[in-house]
């Protein structure tokens, strides 16, 4: 195995390792990409305070997520075609968490079924699902995820459109990819990826084909998925989901305090402050620089987590710092699983960890859980002094 010191050596691995539309459709952006960049660079905004002469010795890492006990406040975000970045990947990414001791959350859209992940695995695992207009197909899903053991339901709430991914457009993403000249020359490059995809009979949407109405095989799916997202979603929607579920939820894609509140009023366990990874609505402000107006709306009436621009434990540290309770990696993660599979995740879990823990014992701190903003340097204005 390579030498990896940081999350940057899989994100190089895994460049040259998988083929160009799956690379670009998670290190891309919508529209200008502005949102997406600011996600990781607002976070070098944030500086440490280091103290010295205090005892770093029995440092503990471990923490809570919605009560569940973590090895690190940091969850595996869901993340759509995961099993396109390496076959089985779904699997495979679950497999490194619980071995961790970290939550992991499956995508709606995700290659791998619930029940494939369910039946590879032993730790219950979180289900990210999208709001659908399918009501049946809503409350099979959470049918499905409730006998799978998921331990908790992610609502999506950032995406009743689609924002524009020019990338994505230009290269024909699909699962499976589109076979034109170009693709298949660069697929070909792809020794690894292509041996592993040949061995699978996993390369479609397993949570949506053959469990959606008409959606019998690949060739009916992207119409179904054209016209599958609710753009009429609203709070009281939300509120019939928990009702459908009834165990813990999570709702992700929250981004200012007004929707903060609603999310604690329909009765959330905990919300996730994101912008998607800036892959919906360009332009707004990063996930980090958004997250202490979201705590002083909410307090700690509702646990609030953070997702978006995490490349490192540093960074996650300073999430924690500002308040949040507990972090999600996507792209750091499929940088690993891409590199080099289920060894590559963990990889990029014992790198974030690593670095997480040295930080934190060079800021005086033994416990994650005594973190707080004090050791950190916060520029003025951080959050914004705007005129509305």
């Amino acid at each position: 195995m390579p030498i990896i010191t940081e999350i940057e050596d899989l994100r190089r691995i895994y460049a040259r390792r998988v083929p160009k539309m799956f690379y670009d459709y998670a290190e891309s952006g919508s529209w200008t990409e502005q949102t997406f960049r600011e996600n990781s660079s607002d976070f070098d905004k944030l500086y440490f305070r280091q103290r010295v002469a205090v005892d770093m010795d029995n440092r503990s890492t471990r923490s809570t997520m919605i009560g569940q006990e973590v090895a690190m406040p940091v969850a595996l975000a869901p993340v759509g075609f995961t099993g396109m970045q390496c076959a089985d990947g779904e699997i495979k990414a679950a497999r490194a968490a619980e071995k961790f001791g970290v939550p992991f959350t499956l995508s709606t859209m995700s290659i791998c079924s619930i029940e494939d992940v369910a039946e590879h695995t032993n730790a219950p695992f979180w289900f990210q699902v999208y709001t659908l207009k399918d009501v049946d197909f809503m409350q099979r899903l959470f049918d499905r995820a409730r006998a799978a053991k998921c331990s908790a339901i992610v609502i999506t709430v950032d995406l009743q459109v689609l924002g524009q991914r020019h990338k994505d457009l230009k290269n024909g993403l699909s699962a499976p990819p589109k076979l034109t000249p170009a693709s298949i020359a660069n697929m070909m490059t792809k020794v690894q990826w292509g041996l592993g995809m040949l061995g699978t009979k996993r390369r479609f949407f397993g949570n949506i084909v053959g469990h959606a109405q008409g959606v019998e095989d690949t060739s009916s799916l992207s119409e179904w998925t054209a016209q599958a997202f609710d753009p009429s979603l609203d709070w009281d929607r939300i509120r019939q989901f928990k009702k459908m579920w009834g165990g813990p939820l999570i709702i992700k894609g929250i981004m200012e305090p007004e929707d903060a509140i609603e999310a604690l009023n329909v009765g959330a366990d905990a919300i996730i402050v994101s912008n998607h990874g800036g892959r919906q609505l360009d332009g707004t402000l990063s996930s980090i620089r958004a997250l202490p107006a979201i705590l002083d709306a909410v307090g700690d009436k509702i646990e609030v987590h953070l997702d978006s621009g995490i490349r490192s434990g540093q960074d996650a540290l300073k999430a924690i710092a500002m308040g949040a309770k507990g972090t999600y990696i996507g792209r750091a993660f499929t940088y690993g699983l891409g590199a080099m599979g289920e060894e590559g995740v963990t990889k990029a879990l014992e790198v974030i960890h690593k670095e997480m823990d040295i930080s934190m014992a060079f800021c005086g701190h033994r416990d994650i859980n005594t973190v707080d903003r004090s050791i950190l340097h916060v520029p003025k204005g951080f959050s914004g002094d705007w005129e509305s």
